[in-house]
């Protein structure tokens, strides 16, 4: 079996949630800072529990580019 063949029975998912490390890197921010907005609730951005994970959809994070852009 060749790297790119998925095995029989498997199902490949697309999933709009990313993990925080993604959710930092798609804002260009730390995953600490994240984890701290979470935890102090400093900014409206939602998020979903997937068991002890941290998700993060990419629809909430584009809503939160636009609800903090600011024009000149």
């Amino acid at each position: 079996m060749t790297s790119n063949q998925v095995p029989f029975g498997a199902a490949i998912l697309r999933s709009d949630l990313l993990s925080r490390k993604e959710a930092a890197a798609y804002l260009g921010l730390s995953e600490q800072t994240l984890a701290i907005w979470k935890c102090t609730g400093r900014y409206n951005l939602p998020y979903v529990n997937v068991g002890r994970l941290v998700k993060y959809r990419k629809a909430d994070l584009d809503a939160f580019i636009e609800r903090n852009l600011k024009s000149a």
